[in-house]
């Protein structure tokens, strides 16, 4: 007889067929005569019936929740089953591991309990979601990356020098001498760039030594990041990046559309195209008119991104917005600066329904001036002559952003808080498991 291996989404197309399938027992109810057992692969969930009066011996009768088993069984039509309409009756059951008793979280332990025994938590079907709509955004970026003449780079992690400011920088033994753990692919990517590749991208780690305990941060993330050669100004990055987003969103609908609607009770938006823009100067003026006042003149705090973005909603029907021109107070002395006003930078951020998901700008590929500008920002050369030494022979004006995965997956899933969309969170008090 032949046997068809296959997954729990399957049995509603092999009713009266013997079939074999594996996975991880979700729950066991158990009856004086009958169990049963419900398995759960990557594709859902299936029922398992068991006659206990025809047990075989050598098949324990007790199955704890969580074990790792196989079945061998025929698929019957079962109409009243919620789970697809079949059930599978069993000839062969066999426990590769044996889970103990009880399992030590459930769905409403909270989250740093949950984070205590990740391999359990992950088990949730929403987890198994979320992070399958992750590797569709990925597939979509690097799919318009590779349409859009775009190369993958891999940039170190380990530097001589930090890549943005050193208060942030985790600082590392490097055979006796110190390194830092890098907290972008910047000066990389800009090499590349220097190096006659006139677009490149990087999905890697990326590493902050802040201690924050925000629902938004993490000390290690994942970055995703793209470089581009020959751009205007910092609105050839903004297009970019909208289409970018547009695309990799509607896709998820596309693809996941109705698994979101039936585990998480919402549907993302497709956003339309030109997402607003505003600059720095107009969106402080939109904060102050509520009456909160941020609290630095050249940046906007948590509470009035929210606020920003509500006005946004409320004005253009829509979840993104562009800020704009942040003064150079504000921004890294590697930003570009405006040739009218040098008190301004051609840069961005994007926020997402209120919470920032990208930073990003168009490059000081000039030698001497980025000298300068790292000059006046109070920064020593000497520890920067390597990245210095990207512009010094020659370098075509770029520019590019950074997006920090986690956070953007927060965002589009509704979460309340990046750890919901991280598969190990690494915070200030956690390095484990």
């Amino acid at each position: 007889m032949k046997i068809t291996r296959f997954r729990s989404a399957e049995p509603i197309r092999r009713v009266g067929e013997v079939v074999q399938l594996a996975g991880l027992v979700d729950a066991v109810r158990d009856h004086k005569q009958v169990q049963f057992v419900i398995l759960r692969d990557g594709t859902g969930t299936v029922q398992i019936v068991r006659d206990k009066t025809t047990v075989s011996q050598a098949t324990p009768l007790t199955i704890p929740v969580g074990s790792a088993i196989e079945v061998v069984g025929r698929v019957c039509a079962a109409p009243a089953v919620k789970l697809g309409g079949v059930e599978i009756i069993p000839s062969q059951l066999t426990m590769h591991s044996v889970a103990d008793a009880p399992l030590p979280i459930d769905s409403t332990s909270a989250l740093e309990k949950q984070f205590d025994f990740r391999q359990i938590s992950l088990r949730d079907p929403r987890q198994r979601l979320l992070f399958s709509i992750q590797t569709t955004v990925e597939h979509a970026f690097r799919q318009m990356w590779a349409d859009n003449g775009f190369i993958e780079i891999h940039s170190p992690k380990l530097m001589a020098t930090f890549s943005e400011t050193g208060a942030e920088a985790f600082k590392v033994d490097y055979f006796g001498r110190s390194a830092f753990l890098a907290q972008s692919p910047q000066f990389y990517k800009q090499m590349a760039i220097a190096g006659g590749i006139e677009r490149v991208f990087e999905i890697g780690p990326a590493f902050r030594a802040e201690r924050s305990f925000t629902t938004r941060h993490e000390t290690e993330f994942t970055s995703v990041d793209m470089e581009l050669a020959w751009i205007d100004s910092h609105d050839d990055l903004m297009k970019l990046e909208e289409l970018l987003l547009a695309d990799a969103i509607s896709k998820v609908v596309e693809r996941h559309g109705p698994e979101i609607e039936q585990l998480y009770k919402m549907m993302p938006v497709v956003p339309t195209l030109p997402f607003p823009r505003v600059t720095m100067a107009q969106a402080q003026e939109i904060v102050r008119s509520t009456g909160h006042v941020p609290h630095r003149h050249d940046d906007l705090d948590p509470q009035s991104e929210r606020i920003l973005s509500e006005h946004i909603q409320r004005q253009f029907n829509h979840e993104f917005v562009f800020v704009t021109d942040y003064p150079a107070s504000a921004r890294p002395f590697y930003h570009r600066r405006h040739d009218d006003r040098p008190d301004l930078t051609r840069s961005f951020d994007l926020l997402w329904r209120g919470i920032e998901v990208t930073t990003g700008a168009q490059r000081e590929h000039r030698f001497d001036i980025l000298r300068k500008q790292a000059t006046e920002r109070g920064y020593a050369l000497e520890p920067l002559r390597d990245y210095l030494e990207f512009f010094r022979f020659g370098c075509p004006p770029h520019g590019g952003m950074g997006i920090g995965l986690a956070r953007l997956m927060m965002v589009l899933m509704r979460r309340s808080s990046i750890r919901e969309a991280t598969l190990l969170s690494r915070t200030p008090t956690r390095l484990t498991p």
